[in-house]
């Protein structure tokens, strides 16, 4: 009996011109389309003589690592956090994104960053100074505070224990194509095309 596929590409929520002008839709389109549907496929290939992790929820298996076997580790840690970190990117992002969060993110952000101004300049400077290519990141930490940080590649915040409320991808393919090299220029774009209300949703499970 072949063992169904465990892991699919999903549909982006929003058409690829969504979020223009500030992505561009042959950007999007490519980035879901082809980055994405490789991460997935070449997880699918690292898991497919491992039934009880292809078993594991994606979550699950980027928490846990560890006790991936070494021979595909680099591949799971690689596909599968592309995978996640790429399905939480189109969702946290909306057509006539909303320039700020509300309600307890809001207070959250103030209470840990200082001020949203703050918050923002830290994440984008965070981005901007990722040598090669990595995400951006704003998360609920080990101890339920928000904590903002970069990491290399396609590694995932859940490998550490940590629960990413909003990822800026900052691989050339994200960006190349409209901006070129002006990876500032992307960044300061992609704030007007955040879903705040996805990230609140995200941040009251964190808690919960």
């Amino acid at each position: 009996e072949k063992h169904l596929m465990a892991h699919t590409l999903p549909a982006l929520p929003y058409a690829y011109n969504a979020l223009e002008p500030f992505i561009d839709e042959l950007t999007m389109q490519i980035h879901h389309d082809k980055h994405h549907q490789a991460y997935v496929t070449n997880l699918n290939n690292a898991l497919a003589n491992v039934p009880e992790l292809a078993e594991k929820s994606l979550e699950s298996l980027l928490r846990d690592i560890a006790s991936v076997p070494d021979s595909i580790r680099t591949a799971v840690r690689n596909n599968g956090g592309g995978h996640h970190n790429h399905t939480m990117f189109w969702e946290i992002m909306a057509p006539g994104g909303r320039g700020e969060p509300t309600g307890a993110l809001a207070e959250a952000i103030a209470s840990a960053f200082g001020s949203f101004a703050d918050f923002k300049a830290k994440v984008t400077q965070n981005g901007v100074t990722r040598f090669g290519s990595g995400w951006s990141w704003l998360v609920v930490d080990g101890n339920h505070k928000l904590a903002v940080y970069s990491t290399a590649n396609q590694d995932s915040p859940l490998m550490d224990g940590h629960t990413p409320l909003l990822g800026i991808d900052v691989w050339e393919h994200a960006y190349y194509l409209k901006y070129q090299n002006r990876r500032p220029d992307y960044l300061a774009a992609w704030w007007s095309t955040v879903n705040w209300d996805e990230i609140a949703k995200r941040f009251a499970s964190a808690l919960a």
